[in-house]
């Protein structure tokens, strides 16, 4: 599939793209190369291959659940204009 011209132009109007006259040439270009790559993408024949989550099938190292730090609500919360059961309270801003 080869975008033309003047989709090329539609699209750039569709996108808020500013492109002069000598920019729509190269521009094309490369849409279309890029439309070229999904189409051999598409034609490959992947039946009978699983998805993978990463392509080396690495594991991520996790460290220990554990509590570094101290609580200090009560001394963040003692600066903040309002505040009620634990929690910031903050203007409507929504009607």
């Amino acid at each position: 599939m080869a975008l033309e011209r003047s989709e090329v132009e539609k699209i750039a109007h569709l996108a808020r793209l500013g492109l002069d006259e000598s920019e729509l040439p190269r521009t094309t270009e490369t849409l279309n190369s890029i439309l070229g790559l999904v189409d051999r993408m598409q034609a490959v024949d992947t039946r009978g291959i699983e998805p993978l989550a990463h392509p080396l099938e690495a594991t991520q190292r996790l460290r220990a659940d554990a509590v570094t730090e101290t609580d200090q609500r009560d001394a963040y919360q003692a600066i903040a204009p309002a505040v009620q059961d634990g929690l910031y309270l903050v203007p409507r801003v929504i009607e």
